[in-house]
C-alpha cells in the first residue's frame, strides 16, 4: 500500500486518512464494495458505495501513474540522458500528460526532419541560431556547413535544416505545448462538416453538418455523435483555435524580446510558425481530442449507469402466473405461460391479422391458457405488431387479466446468447424471447443480468465510449443493484448469482449444479458444501444471499451470519425467540442497541440489523405500476400534433428523456421541453420507466422522429 497516495485520496475526496486506508486494506483482501459498504461501516467510518468506488478508481489511477513514471524514467536512464533536474520534474508530475510532455523529447520516434538535419551535423548551428545573439550572423556562420555531399547544396538549405532541429525543439517543450494545451481547451472550437456528396447518406447526422461548437462547453453527447459521423465517414471533425493567439503564445515564450529583431530571431520566429503548423497544432489538437473524448466517455457512461440502475431496480410484478407474448404478423405470435418463480409450463404459437378463422383459433388457444394456468397478467413485448395484439388481447375482455406492453430491447440477444441456449437448448429463439419478456415483468433485475448492459438499450453513444471503463461500470452497478435486492439462493440463476458480492461465475455455477443435485438450501452455511465454496466467499456473500422457509429466521434477512450471536443475545434479554422478536414491533422498540456495541459491531451496524428485523428481506425496490396506452393510437402515422398521450420513460439522455407512446418509435422529451423551468440534468426531472404526460409537437416521418413535450400547454 502506498501510503502517501491514500493521503493524497483522502484529501481529494474530503475524509480522514484512515478511513482511506481502512477500505485499501479491505479492497487488497478481496472484500468487494457491496460487502465493505453494507458489513464494514465501522472500519471505514460509514463510507457508502460511492465512497469506497471513488477511492479504488483513484488508487488505481494513481497507481498507472506510478508505473507510467518508472518506464520513463527507466527509458531516459538507459539513454544516457537522465539529469537531476530532469529526474526531480518527471517524479514531482501529477498527471499523465505532464509525463508525457517531459517524456516526449527523449520518446523513441519516427525519423524526422529534424533528427536527418542532426545527422548532417547541422545541431550546433541550431544551438548558436536559437540563443538570438543580435551580434550573431546566421548566414555567414551557415556557410561553413554548406555540403553538397549531404545535400547541403547552398545556405537556405542549411539554414532550412536547423530551423527544423529548432522547431522540433519548440514541438517538445513541456511549457509551451501546455500552454497552447491550455488555450485548445479554454477557446479551441469544435467545427464538423458533412464530406461533399454525402448529404443524403448522412442525413441522420444533419445537425452536424456545419457544427461549430466550444471545447470548453461541448454537451458530451454532441461530441460523441459528431466522432461517430466522423467515424463512418459522413462527417469532417476538427478542433481549431485562432491561429495569431496561439503563434503569439509562442512568440512570447520563445523569442527574446528586443527593439529590432535580430537576424538569429527572425529564423526561429520562421522555425516557431513551422513548428507550430507541421507539428505542435496537430498534436495539440489530437491530444484535446483525446482529452475531450475522455470527458464525454465519463459523463455517457454516467448517464448509462444511471439509466442502468433505475432499469435494473425496476418495480417486480412480484410471484403470480403470466403470459408472455413475442408479438409478430406474418410468422405468428409466440405465446409462453410461466409459473410464480419464472419456470416455462408451455408455449404455443398464434396467428393475428390472417385470417377470421386463425384469429378465432387465436382467441380460444389463449382463453384456454389463461383459465388453465390461472394467468394474471399478459406481458407483450413491444416491438413489431405490439398494438395490434394488445389490441387482440383487449378484445377478449379476460376477466381480472392485466395486460402490459414490456421493452423487448435486447430480448433478441439473450434468445441467441449462450445463456438462452443452455436454459432453452430445444426452443426456438422467438419462445425464448417470449419467455424473456415474461420473466421482466415478474423480476426484471433476475432477468436483465443475463444480458450484456449496452444490449439494453438505455445508454448514450455506448458502443463509442472507452469499453473497460464502460464494462468496469456496468459491472459496479449490475453487483450494487443485486446485493441491494439480495438473492434468494435457491431459485436464483447461475447469471445472477455470480453478481453476488464474493461469488463470480465459477461459484455460481458451481452453487446451482449443486443445488440440482441435492437440492434446496435449508441455511445459509450449507452453502459452503458446495464445491470450492471457500470461508471468504461466504463471508462475503452470505448477507446477500437468502433462504426463504429455511430452518433459521435470519437467513432470510440481510443479517450478516456474524452478526447472529448478537441478535440472539436481543432475544435472550428479552427472553423471546427469535421469531418473536422479528415479529413484534413493542419487543424491539425495548431494545437499547448501546447495550449491543462490542469492539466489532458498533452502532451503525446494529441499527442496520434493528431496521432489518423490522422488514427482513424487503425488497428495496417500488411498488408496480400498470401503465395503459391511448387506444387507436397504434403507429406513428396514427400521430398528429398536439395529440395528448400517456407514456413510459424508456432512456434518459444528457440531451432529453425518450418516451415510449406505443408507436414502435420512442418519441424524444428534449431537456427544454422537459418542464415550464429550467432543467439542470434530465434524471432531476424524469425516472426510467416512469409514467408521464406528454404532448406532441412534430413529427418527421422521414427519420421516424417524434418531437414530444412535458411542458404546460
Amino acid at each position: 500500500m502506498n501510503l502517501s497516495h491514500v493521503r493524497k485520496v483522502a484529501k481529494e475526496l474530503n475524509i480522514r486518512p484512515e478511513q482511506a486506508e481502512s477500505v485499501v486494506v479491505l479492497l487488497d483482501g478481496g472484500a468487494t464494495i457491496p460487502f465493505i459498504a453494507r458489513y464494514r461501516k465501522e472500519v471505514t467510518g460509514t463510507l457508502d458505495e460511492v465512497a469506497v468506488t471513488a477511492i479504488r478508481d483513484r488508487m488505481k489511477e494513481l497507481k498507472d501513474l506510478d508505473d507510467r513514471r518508472a518506464v520513463i524514467l527507466e527509458s531516459i536512464e538507459k539513454q544516457g540522458k537522465l539529469t537531476l533536474e530532469l529526474k526531480q520534474k518527471i517524479e514531482a508530475a501529477l498527471t499523465i500528460t505532464s509525463l508525457e510532455d517531459l517524456y516526449l523529447p527523449f520518446k523513441p520516434k519516427r525519423r524526422t526532419r529534424g533528427m536527418i538535419a542532426k545527422e548532417k551535423g547541422l545541431e550546433p548551428l541550431a544551438e548558436l541560431i536559437f540563443r538570438q545573439d543580435p551580434s550573431f550572423d546566421p548566414g555567414g556562420e551557415a556557410l561553413k556547413y554548406v555540403d553538397p555531399a549531404k545535400e547541403l547544396k547552398d545556405v537556405s538549405a542549411v539554414l532550412a535544416g536547423a530551423r527544423d532541429i529548432i522547431g522540433e525543439w519548440i514541438n517538445e517543450n513541456a511549457e509551451s505545448r501546455a500552454k497552447v494545451r491550455e488555450l485548445y481547451l479554454a477557446k479551441g472550437k469544435f467545427h464538423s462538416r458533412v464530406i461533399k456528396g454525402k448529404e443524403e447518406a448522412a442525413v441522420k447526422f444533419k445537425d452536424y453538418f456545419d457544427w461549430q461548437e466550444e471545447v470548453a462547453t461541448a454537451p458530451s453527447h454532441r461530441v460523441l455523435a459528431a466522432r461517430r459521423g466522423e467515424k463512418e465517414q459522413f462527417l469532417l471533425l476538427r478542433i481549431v483555435v485562432a491561429e495569431a493567439v496561439a503563434l503569439q503564445l509562442l512568440k512570447e515564450h520563445f523569442l527574446k524580446k528586443s527593439s529590432l529583431p535580430s537576424p538569429s530571431a527572425l529564423e526561429v520566429d520562421m522555425a516557431l510558425e513551422d513548428a507550430y503548423r507541421r507539428l505542435l497544432a496537430p498534436s495539440i489538437e489530437n491530444e484535446v481530442r483525446l482529452v475531450t473524448k475522455e470527458k464525454a466517455d465519463a459523463e455517457a457512461i454516467q448517464t448509462f449507469i444511471a439509466n442502468l440502475r433505475q432499469l435494473l431496480m425496476a418495480p417486480p410484478l412480484g410471484q403470480l402466473m403470466v403470459m408472455g407474448i413475442d408479438p409478430g404478423l406474418r410468422t405468428g405470435c409466440k405465446v409462453v405461460c410461466l409459473d410464480q418463480q419464472g419456470k416455462l409450463l408451455t408455449y404455443q404459437t398464434i396467428y393475428l391479422a390472417q385470417s377470421e378463422a386463425r384469429e378465432r383459433e387465436a382467441a380460444e388457444v389463449v382463453g384456454a391458457l389463461v383459465k388453465k394456468y390461472n394467468i394474471a397478467v399478459i406481458a407483450i413485448g413491444n416491438g413489431t405488431a405490439s398494438r395490434e395484439t394488445e389490441a387482440f388481447i383487449n378484445g377478449l375482455k379476460l376477466k381480472d387479466v392485466k395486460v402490459m406492453m414490456v421493452s423487448e430491447s435486447g430480448a433478441s440477444y439473450y434468445s441467441a446468447s449462450e445463456v438462452a441456449r443452455r436454459e432453452f437448448p430445444d426452443l426456438d429463439v422467438s419462445v425464448r424471447g417470449s419467455v424473456s419478456i415474461a420473466r421482466r415483468l415478474q423480476d426484471p433485475l433476475a432477468e436483465l443480468v443475463k444480458l450484456d448492459p449496452k444490449n439494453i438499450g438505455v445508454g448514450q453513444y455506448q458502443h463509442d465510449v472507452d469499453q473497460s471503463k464502460l464494462k468496469q461500470s456496468l459491472d459496479d452497478v449490475t453487483m450494487s443493484c443485486v446485493n441491494m435486492v439480495g438473492v434468494d439462493l435457491n431459485t436464483a440463476s447461475a447469471e445472477l448469482l455470480m453478481y453476488v458480492s464474493g461469488v463470480g461465475p465459477a461459484l455460481a455455477k458451481n452453487v446451482v449444479e449443486f443445488r440440482n443435485a441435492n437440492g434446496r438450501f435449508r441455511k445459509r452455511d450449507n452453502i459452503l458444501n458446495v464445491p470450492r465454496f471457500s470461508m471468504k466467499a461466504y463471508e462475503q456473500a452470505a448477507g446477500f444471499l437468502r433462504v426463504i422457509d429455511g430452518d433459521n429466521p435470519l437467513d432470510a434477512s440481510a443479517v450478516h451470519p456474524e452478526s447472529y450471536p448478537v441478535v440472539e443475545r436481543m432475544a435472550r434479554s428479552l427472553n423471546c425467540s427469535l421469531p418473536e422478536l422479528m415479529a413484534d414491533d413493542r419487543l424491539r422498540a425495548r431494545i437499547d442497541l448501546k447495550q449491543f456495541v462490542t469492539e466489532a459491531i458498533g452502532l451503525p451496524t446494529l441499527k442496520d440489523i434493528l431496521s432489518e428485523l423490522a422488514k427482513p428481506g424487503r425488497d428495496p425496490r417500488a411498488r408496480f405500476e400498470f401503465v395503459h396506452f391511448k387506444d387507436g393510437i397504434n403507429c406513428i402515422e396514427d400521430l398528429a400534433k398536439d395529440m395528448a398521450l400517456t407514456g413510459v420513460v424508456t432512456n434518459v439522455t444528457d440531451f432529453g428523456a425518450f418516451v415510449d407512446i406505443g408507436v414502435h418509435h420512442d418519441g424524444l422529451v428534449h431537456i427544454s421541453e422537459l418542464s415550464d423551468k429550467y432543467v439542470k440534468h434530465p434524471s432531476d426531472i424524469v425516472k426510467l420507466h416512469q409514467k408521464v404526460s406528454v404532448v406532441v409537437k412534430d413529427i418527421d416521418l422521414v427519420r421516424k422522429r417524434i418531437a414530444l413535450t412535458m411542458k404546460s400547454r
